[in-house]
C-alpha cells in the first residue's frame, strides 16, 4: 500500500516536472516530402513531454493544428471531412502519423536517390565537386553502367559536356569520366 501511494507519488512529480521542460514544436507543416520525417519527429517528442495525459483525439487535433498551407491544407481539409463523416478513422496519434508519412513521405529510400540523380547538376561547382556529390548521390540508386553515365553526362555543365563531345576518344566508364 505504501509503495502504491509512493510511485504514485513519484508519477505526479514526474510530470509536474516535465511540464516545467522547455520543448520545442514542430514547425508547421506543409506537406513537402523531405520534412515529413522531421515534422512526425518534433511532433512526438512535444506530446511525449508535454501532451501524454490527453485524450488521443486532442492529440491528433494538435497535430492536425500544424497542417497548414500548400497540399497539406487540402490534404487536412479532406481527413476532417471524411472523420466527420465517418469514412475515415483516427483513433491515435500514431495512426495519423501513418497517414502523414503514407500521404507525403518517400516511398523509399532508392526512389528518393533516383530522383536526386535525374535532377542533379554541375551549376556553379567545380568538376571534383561535382563528382563527389554525384557520387554521394549514386549510392542506393540502382544505377550502374550507360544509364549511370548518360546521368552523368547530363549534369555537366554546357561548357565542359561541348569539349568532352569534341575530344577524340570519350570515356567509356563512369570511373574514365
Amino acid at each position: 500500500m505504501i509503495a502504491t501511494l509512493q510511485q504514485q507519488v513519484n508519477t505526479m512529480l514526474l510530470q509536474q516536472q516535465g511540464s516545467r521542460v522547455e520543448v520545442a514544436r514542430p514547425q508547421v507543416f506543409n506537406g513537402r516530402m523531405e520534412e515529413v520525417s522531421v515534422f512526425i519527429n518534433a511532433a512526438r517528442i512535444y506530446i511525449r513531454m508535454k501532451m501524454m495525459e490527453e485524450a488521443a483525439m486532442t492529440q491528433v487535433a494538435w497535430v492536425l493544428s500544424y497542417v497548414q498551407g500548400g497540399v497539406a491544407e487540402a490534404w487536412k481539409d479532406n481527413l476532417m471531412d471524411e472523420l466527420a463523416k465517418g469514412e475515415s478513422e483516427v483513433e491515435s496519434v500514431e495512426q495519423l502519423f501513418t497517414k502523414i508519412r503514407n500521404n507525403f513521405g518517400e516511398t523509399s529510400e532508392e526512389e528518393r536517390k533516383i530522383e536526386q540523380l535525374r535532377t542533379i547538376e554541375q551549376e556553379n561547382r567545380t568538376c571534383d565537386e561535382y563528382i563527389q556529390e554525384f557520387k554521394k548521390v549514386t549510392r542506393g540508386s540502382g544505377y550502374e553502367g550507360r544509364p549511370l553515365i548518360e546521368e552523368f553526362k547530363r549534369g555537366l555543365s554546357g561548357v565542359i559536356r561541348r569539349k568532352l563531345a569534341e575530344a577524340e576518344e570519350s570515356p567509356t566508364t563512369i570511373g574514365e569520366w
